[in-house]
């Protein structure tokens, strides 16, 4: 037994010795401690040795088994480490290399000009609502003091689902959800998508951003509305810029005006921009409709209020100097990576 085990550990050692890959490790570990090696081949001889032998020879197997398995440990322990040492060797990264750029993105000139406008009005006490853009007739037109036959309900100027069902015009319409909600007093703008059935040319198209504005409460005046405009105007466009207003007919409005701004190319001198007025008109108001109120719930004899709507692309245009609003949409880098 004892010469068996010399000559196949010799072998094993003479084998191992040759081992280059853990691929070979596995086909010698498989050959020397498998089912059909002479190792196990002693171990169920055994049972043909005497009682008094067969303690011992099962000792001696096992310290040969044990001597083996260790060995073969070390052996794989050290071509792994060979293995990872020549992989990290070939992969070495130089980290004094310059890397590769990264273009980083930043926000939409119309976002960043709705984050001024919302933080202009959140800093007078306005709060800022949403609603759907998908609106029943009587939320777009009805409650706002627009009759079945005004010349705003023409298909050709609204994009119409069905009779009832359409895609809002104007954010007005949130005017009415939250006077039908909240009693007054009210002071909030409305920014979103409003769609119109226009001709995309440089100051048109028929996907366009509002942003509407609402105050509800006891004794407010078109001196309210004035004060309320020229200091978003001033925080906008700077301290110098001043307001006008013009009259002007909304039908959700009474009495209504247009407000224009100081130019922002000729700081009022007059130039063709402005048409050598000095002015530029960016918005529309004008005092609550009691209508609107009645249909709200609230007494026109208690509460009055001013709304007005801005249109974002406007004030971006105006704010950058910017012709065209297509240029917007185009998603061209080398315009919007200027903002």
């Amino acid at each position: 037994m004892e010469e068996k085990l010399k000559l196949i550990w010799e072998n094993f050692e003479k084998r191992v010795s040759d081992i280059q890959n853990v691929k070979d490790l596995n086909d010698l570990k498989s050959d020397i401690l498998g089912k059909k090696s002479e190792l196990n081949a002693l171990l169920k001889a055994i049972g043909q040795a005497s009682k008094e032998d067969r303690p011992k020879f099962g000792q001696m197997i096992n310290e040969q088994r044990q001597k083996i398995q260790k060995k073969i440990a070390d052996v794989q322990n050290e071509l792994e480490t060979r293995a990872l040492n020549k992989k990290l060797k070939e992969e070495t990264i130089d980290i004094t290399l310059p890397g590769h750029k990264v273009n980083l993105g930043h926000s939409h000139v119309l976002s960043q000009t709705l984050s001024d406008v919302e933080n202009i009005f959140i800093s007078m006490g306005f709060q800022v609502v949403n609603g759907p853009e998908i609106e029943t007739d009587y939320y777009n037109f009805e409650a706002l003091n627009i009759p079945k036959d005004h010349p705003a309900r023409d298909t050709q100027d609204t994009f119409y689902i069905n009779d009832n069902l359409l895609l809002r015009t104007q954010t007005s319409p949130m005017q009415i959800h939250v006077m039908e909600n909240q009693k007054p007093p009210i002071r909030i703008i409305a920014p979103g998508r409003v769609y119109r059935s226009d001709t995309v040319d440089a100051t048109h198209s028929p996907i366009f951003h509002q942003v509407e504005g609402l105050v509800i409460d006891k004794n407010i005046t078109m001196g309210n509305l004035k004060w309320t405009l020229q200091e978003f105007a001033k925080k906008l466009y700077g301290e110098n810029t001043k307001i006008r207003l013009r009259p002007h007919h909304f039908q959700f409005t009474e009495p209504s005006c247009e407000i224009d701004v100081t130019c922002f190319k000729c700081q009022g001198k007059g130039c063709p921009m402005c048409k050598d007025e000095g002015f530029i008109e960016i918005l529309g108001a004008g005092m609550v409709h009691p209508n609107v109120l009645r249909n709200c719930n609230i007494d026109p004899e208690v509460y009055s209020g001013f709304a007005f709507g801005l249109g974002l692309e406007r004030l971006a245009m105006f704010k950058f100097n910017i012709d065209d609003m297509r240029l917007f949409y185009k998603n061209d880098t080398r315009f919007l990576s200027q903002f």
